[in-house]
């Protein structure tokens, strides 16, 4: 993917952490306020960094293929998508991968792969994690 730099700036907004992933995130705005914890706690689930950018990814992959839908000429308004986001080793670090799938009622199967892949060229989250990490885009 080549480099893009924004033409014009649309929207900005910020969040400020403290404590990294035991700590707590709250957005400029105030509507995310979130007390983090560790990824994968059964007895005190707590947001953590994969579970925000999950939902983030999800949302605007979401919107991307409404986009791409309606512009020819499908409405996918009941869709939805699913984010899962997977934390991992590499090497001596860590890395992400993510899993994007796709239930679109009403469109035939061979649409709704067409639709997620163009959703998936357009998709603000997609441009910028393509080419450094792992990222799969399907149907159910």
């Amino acid at each position: 993917m080549p480099y893009e730099a924004l033409d014009e700036v649309v929207y900005t907004t910020g969040a400020t952490a403290q404590g990294g992933r035991d700590g707590h995130v709250k957005s400029e705005d105030g509507v995310v306020d979130v007390v983090l914890g560790k990824p994968g706690s059964k007895t005190n689930p707590k947001a953590n960094p994969e579970t925000l950018f999950a939902a983030g990814y999800a949302a605007c992959f979401s919107g991307a293929l409404n986009a791409v839908a309606s512009r020819a000429g499908h409405d996918t308004s009941d869709s939805t998508v699913t984010a899962s986001v997977s934390l991992g080793k590499v090497g001596e670090g860590f890395g992400l991968a993510v899993k994007l799938v796709a239930h679109i009622p009403g469109v035939d199967d061979a649409t709704a792969q067409q639709l997620v892949e163009q959703a998936h060229q357009f998709c603000p989250y997609s441009k910028a994690t393509r080419g450094n990490i792992d990222v799969s885009v399907s149907v159910a």
